[in-house]
């Protein structure tokens, strides 16, 4: 039975589809059975995996709707056999007006998702970078939440909007969700502020933080443009060390839990 893990933030730009999708990668390259689901309608997750858009194609808007079997053109092959995705489409962005009078419109992920997690070993799911509706079906259908938190002082504020949310998801649709822990991207150990957001982040949470840190990196941001993850474009880079290890550490701590409270209050970290 898969292990589902939302990679989420609220604020945008802070490597969180980098992460989904190279974390997705590491875990099939560690002998897992990897879905990725594409839940953001910008679809990045889906170019970085070299998927080509045709408005003809089955997508997760499809499968969330009851529109499309679970087949071989929904469910599509990357370059690791075991490593499959979900592609997104901009039109799931009218999902959010068609679930306005849906009277389960926070399960339909989840609904979808049941049918097929006995299949794989971990479900990545890239969420929008916002607290919509999309972005809840997410959290709702998780057992756990990994949030990329890049070192700068407007991320901290991205995760303490996250983390309102999440309370609210646990006291209202799913009180069993977890939190697997913030992970550092874009990290400069050069610069001082960099430096300062890790140091406090980990001061002061120090068994909420993953270990790794993600480097700031020309690969990283180059690999989406070759539709490759980082493992298929640049394997041997520090940043695919550095996912590598993130993969390793999300195997190792399958069992950890965290309490939303447990973060406590990220407002005066720096």
């Amino acid at each position: 039975m898969a292990r589902v893990i939302c990679i989420a933030n609220s604020k945008g730009g802070v490597g969180k589809t980098t992460t989904a999708v190279n974390l997705g990668a590491y875990l099939a390259r560690l002998g897992r059975r990897v879905l990725l689901i594409d839940f953001d309608p910008q679809a990045n997750a889906s170019s970085a995996l070299g998927h080509r858009f045709n408005d003809e194609s089955k997508n997760i808007y499809h499968a969330v709707t009851g529109s499309a079997e679970v087949d071989g053109e929904l469910v599509r092959q990357s370059d690791f056999w075991n490593y499959h995705f979900i592609p997104s489409h901009p039109n799931l962005a009218g999902l959010l007006v068609e679930l306005v009078a849906h009277p389960d419109r926070e399960y339909l992920l989840r609904r979808f998702i049941n049918k097929i997690r006995h299949h794989y070993d971990y479900i990545v799911i890239d969420s929008p970078p916002s607290l919509s509706l999309l972005t809840i079906n997410g959290l709702v259908a998780s057992d756990e939440v990994l949030v990329p938190v890049q070192a700068e002082y407007y991320s901290l504020e991205g995760l303490t909007q996250l983390l309102d949310t999440i309370e609210m998801i646990r006291g209202n649709l799913k009180h069993d969700l977890k939190i697997a822990g913030a992970v550092i991207t874009m990290h400069d150990k050069r610069e001082r502020l960099s430096r300062e957001i890790s140091g406090n982040l980990r001061k002061h949470f120090p068994a909420h933080v993953f270990d790794v840190e993600i480097p700031r990196a020309v690969s990283l941001a180059e690999a989406p443009s070759f539709g490759k993850t980082i493992l298929g474009h640049e394997p041997g880079s520090a940043g695919a060390l550095a996912y590598e290890r993130l993969a390793r550490e999300v195997i190792a701590f399958e069992d950890r839990y965290k309490a939303p409270e447990d973060f406590g209050d990220f407002n005066n970290l720096v």
